[in-house]
């Protein structure tokens, strides 16, 4: 059967369109099912924090369940791979952090790239980092820790469950000219079992630990934060003892597959940033260090521009220091 040429043309173009309409007709509807968020590390560390209340207030602005879903490993690698090969059509979200969405790429050989296979959604929180010690190490304040550590060149031990957190303990000894073994774990949670256990020395780790310190389980010396820890005011910034350079924070946000279209980002950055602005949010992050950003800054656009201009920074340090997955 033949049909005329405008006929068979107005066919050929409506069947063009069918693909557009159908993208279109989706992002429409969505969501119509529960969407996954994975969280690229164990349960009960600071991305889960953020991420737990963060879920349940979306879920009631976008009307589905939002179902997190823990795959820890590999410094995050592994759960922000499986995100990257899901399919974009915004069922599938990544909590990403300055570690797994810039660092890792300068750790590991990656089978994605951080910048280039996410869509930024919106930043969620930041956090500081804090060093921590056992409990009976003799050493009253910063400067007599290092003192110490100096006189114990290569004797007292760290524990680290991430390159990260080998960064800024790296980053720390060339600062203060320091030198201790820094000792791979799987989890946070054992790293800080072997602290309080006085097995190690030392220890850098999130706001997350701070009870700990308050029942006179470990000691802290010093953060990270341009700006004391309205949860724990008695602990110095690492700016205010003479080391400004180890004064930054670990921030985390959410992501979905490259090529999720812009009108479901759309829909996720609003649901986001509505689930942020609820008073419960803070109220739960606060007593953790956990800062939510500014409400201007919670945007795709400040999201992707805090991930490049992280990875100008960190990847060249990296490189100089020599770290790597082992």
């Amino acid at each position: 059967m033949k049909f005329p040429r405008r006929q068979f043309l107005h066919l050929a173009a409506g069947a063009a369109a069918l693909p557009v309409a159908s993208r279109v007709a989706r992002a429409q509807t969505y969501p119509t099912r529960p969407i996954t968020m994975i969280v690229p590390f164990p349960p009960g560390g600071a991305a889960d924090v953020i991420a737990r209340p963060v879920a349940e207030r979306m879920r009631e602005r976008i009307g589905q369940p939002i179902i997190i879903e823990n795959v820890g490993g590999a410094d995050g690698s592994i759960g922000v791979s499986r995100a990257a090969r899901a399919r974009a059509d915004g069922y599938t979200l990544c909590v990403g952090t300055l570690g797994t969405h810039v660092q890792n790429a300068a750790f590991y050989s990656l089978p994605y790239d951080v910048l280039h296979e996410f869509v930024p959604i919106a930043p969620l929180a930041s956090i500081p980092f804090v060093l921590f010690a056992r409990k009976d190490i003799p050493a009253d304040d910063l400067k007599d820790l290092v003192a110490w550590l100096k006189a114990h060149a290569g004797q007292a031990s760290a524990g680290m469950n991430t390159l990260s957190l080998r960064l800024v303990a790296t980053f720390f000894q060339k600062q203060t000219g320091t030198q201790f073994v820094i000792v791979p774990y799987r989890a946070a949670v054992s790293v800080i079992e072997d602290l309080v256990a006085g097995r190690t020395d030392l220890a850098i780790d999130t706001p997350i630990r701070l009870p700990l310190v308050q029942s006179g389980n470990i000691k802290a010396y010093a953060v990270t934060s341009e700006a004391r820890l309205a949860v724990a005011p008695d602990i110095p910034t690492f700016a205010e003892v003479g080391l400004p350079a180890l004064s930054y924070s670990q921030w985390y946000g959410l992501f979905a597959p490259a090529g999720t279209s812009q009108s479901i980002v759309d829909k996720l950055k609003f649901a986001a940033v509505e689930a942020l602005a609820d008073p419960l949010v803070p109220a739960r992050l606060a007593p953790f260090g956990m800062e939510l950003f500014p409400h201007e800054r919670q945007t795709p656009e400040a999201l992707a521009a805090m991930q490049k201009a992280d990875a100008e920074k960190w990847w060249p340090l990296i490189k100089e220091l020599g770290i790597k997955a082992e």
